[in-house]
């Protein structure tokens, strides 16, 4: 029979991990839903080049305005139900495993936890945890990334309608291999982005703690300038993957024929046409996008904590 004092410790570690999970998805999608618009523009640079008649790549702006004479001012928004849906329990489970992660490198290597966490041990197990999460996050709601992607790139002809349905379609037109199509390039884009997001932004708000010893969290202002950096960092590093991703997870889709039968053949599809600079299309709103969007993740997790009294976690100090 379980001691009272067992049973009661259990409880409150399944309370923890729950408000961690709340925390986690709640941020995901407030950060996805203020960032939606650039998120879809971004998609669209990516997969479709947002050329004009004469071959011009058009601005920003202009892609805006494209977007909504030809569509509407909802349709800046379009799939974004499908980023909610798909960020909670990604959100969810990528900040619940940083944490949970990192509590087990503390447990094996517990040498790690002395000092300030400016040490090189502290850099490795950060990589380390941000990716491990990451991984284990993609991998877990990785198809319903695949239909937002399909449905974001959707412009005057819809072939995908719905969450349900588009599942059902890809799983008919492609298989049920077909949810996890582009997984692969993926993942190895998502490890190493998360690995330096989290990286850069518990680095950053170490270093702030350690000048004020006094806060045992870093203010709003200071959360969100980790964030940005953060994101600034890690996108610039991993967009290529991102770019070869969404290609891959566009193949087949309405029944369309296969054009690249490998990762390696969007690269040189790529290099070909474009050059070194083609794999970097829809930077610039992939910036406006990611900077506020991690700085807004990492800030709404941080008041959601706070909120709901968590009281473990590696991100306090």
């Amino acid at each position: 029979m379980a001691r009272p004092d067992a049973n009661s410790q259990a409880a409150a570690e399944v309370l923890e991990t729950g408000k961690l999970l709340l925390a986690g998805g709640v941020a995901g999608a407030v950060s996805k839903t203020a960032t939606a618009p650039l998120a879809r523009l971004t998609i669209l640079y990516q997969v479709q080049g947002m050329h004009q008649a004469h071959g011009k790549r058009v601005s920003l702006q202009q892609a805006v305005t494209q977007i909504i004479r030809q569509e509407g001012v909802r349709a800046l928004w379009k799939g974004n139900m499908v980023t909610i849906i798909h960020r909670l329990p990604y959100s969810a489970v990528n900040f619940w495993a940083y944490e949970r992660f990192t509590e087990l490198w503390h447990q094996h290597f517990p040498g790690s936890t002395a000092g300030h966490g400016h040490g090189r041990t502290d850099i490795l197990r950060r990589l380390t945890a941000g990716g491990a999460a990451g991984m284990c996050a993609c991998t877990l709601a990785y198809p319903l990334d695949l239909v937002r992607t399909r449905l974001a790139a959707q412009t005057t002809s819809h072939y995908y309608h719905g969450i349900g349905y588009s599942l059902k379609l890809i799983v008919k037109d492609e298989g049920f291999l077909g949810l996890y199509r582009g997984l692969g390039a993926t993942l190895i884009q998502v490890a190493p982005s998360l690995a330096i997001n989290y990286c850069a932004y518990e680095t950053l708000r170490s270093h702030w703690l350690a000048m004020h010893p006094e806060r045992k969290s870093p203010t709003v202002a200071m959360s969100l300038l980790c964030g940005s950096v953060a994101g600034l960092v890690s996108s610039t590093v991993t967009f290529p993957l991102d770019l070869v991703r969404r290609r891959m997870q566009l193949e087949g889709q309405g029944g369309k024929q296969m054009r690249y039968g490998s990762y390696t053949q969007v690269f040189r599809s790529i290099m070909r046409r474009d050059g070194l600079r083609g794999f970097y299309s829809g930077i610039l709103p992939e910036y406006y996008k990611v900077i506020p969007g991690v700085a807004i993740a990492f800030c709404s997790y941080e008041l959601m904590k706070k909120v709901l009294g968590v009281q473990v976690g590696t991100m306090r100090r």
